[in-house]
């Protein structure tokens, strides 16, 4: 069975989007992330369609638009978020006698975790209006999705002497640790999304 194939067998549209922190009523519906939704217009079950901007798909086309990611990268995005395949266990944080690679592996999964909070909170809590109040939440996301980025460009990019500082740096000045616990305190305060 292919990567896509298992995905959508086991994943529900309407699940990853309340993975990703949109709220589902009761009758599937949901404020479409893709237009300015003012009442809820897409339904989400197996697959998604909005009535207001006609945006349809499965679970890898909603999770790609989400954020805007290749159908490849949602698709794994989808398998680690929602643990399918072994090979997605969590990992330990490394001492520095470990493989550089290990580094590099957890640096990027909190950093891609982080990211999924700081898109879900740009979407969700941007000011309606102009001069409306700006939620800190908001604010949270627009100082931070810059460096993020950066941060994962450097560890995602061909350079693989740059990925390995990069992950050194992060670990030795225990960056991803503490950003690991903010998670782990969000989790803990928000639920499993923001």
């Amino acid at each position: 069975m292919s990567t896509y194939a298992r995905i959508k067998q086991t994943v529900t549209t309407r699940q990853a989007a309340e993975r990703y922190g949109l709220s589902v009523n009761r009758s599937g519906m949901v404020k479409c992330p893709f237009h300015e939704d003012h009442n809820p217009s897409m339904k989400v079950d197996d697959r998604f369609y909005c009535f207001g901007c006609h945006a349809s798909g499965d679970v890898i086309d909603f999770t790609a638009r989400l954020f805007g990611l290749s159908p490849y990268a949602a698709a794994k995005k989808l398998e680690i978020d929602f643990g399918i395949g072994a090979e997605h266990e969590p990992l330990p944080f490394p001492n520095h006698a470990e493989p550089s690679h290990d580094r590099e592996r957890l640096c990027i999964c909190v950093l891609r975790e982080y990211l999924r909070y700081l898109r879900i909170w740009q979407l969700r809590y941007r000011p309606e209006e102009p001069g409306n109040p700006i939620h800190p939440r908001f604010a949270e996301a627009m100082k931070e999705l810059p460096t993020v980025n950066h941060l994962l460009d450097c560890l995602l990019g061909n350079d693989l002497l740059l990925a390995e500082e990069t992950a050194e740096v992060l670990c030795q000045e225990e960056y991803i640790q503490r950003l690991s616990e903010y998670l782990g305190t969000l989790s803990e305060k928000e639920g499993d999304c923001a």
